[in-house]
């Protein structure tokens, strides 16, 4: 897969149990200098949900994820390619767990 940090491209390659255990894998292999940061991040479950039947099904993926604190946060995917879908919930996740590191989500409670 190929991601584009802090305007530098990098490519990156995992395999894993499966083709989201392997994009999961992938994403966190190289982050240059956010790696640290989610070292502690922990995929706790995944879920897949058609919201539309037949070929043109569209699917909707829901990721739980905690980290070292012990908090836990949902991101949603959503897409007609499951594969999409998991990368959407995947990148809210990291990106989540980043915010949460800075303190940027508990501005962004408060401002609720």
């Amino acid at each position: 897969m190929k991601v584009k940090i802090d305007g530098e491209e990098r490519l990156s390659v995992a395999e894993g149990q499966g083709p989201v255990n392997a994009l999961d894998r992938a994403l966190r292999k190289d982050l240059g200098r956010y790696q640290d940061e989610i070292a502690d991040l922990e995929l706790v479950d995944y879920k897949v949900r058609i919201l539309t039947g037949g070929t043109e099904a569209v699917t909707r993926v829901l990721i739980e994820s905690t980290d070292a604190t012990r908090s836990k946060w949902w991101t949603v995917g959503v897409s007609d390619n499951i594969i999409d879908a998991s990368f959407q919930a995947l990148m809210d996740s990291l990106t989540f767990k980043l915010m949460k590191n800075r303190g940027q989500v508990a501005a962004l409670k408060a401002a609720e």
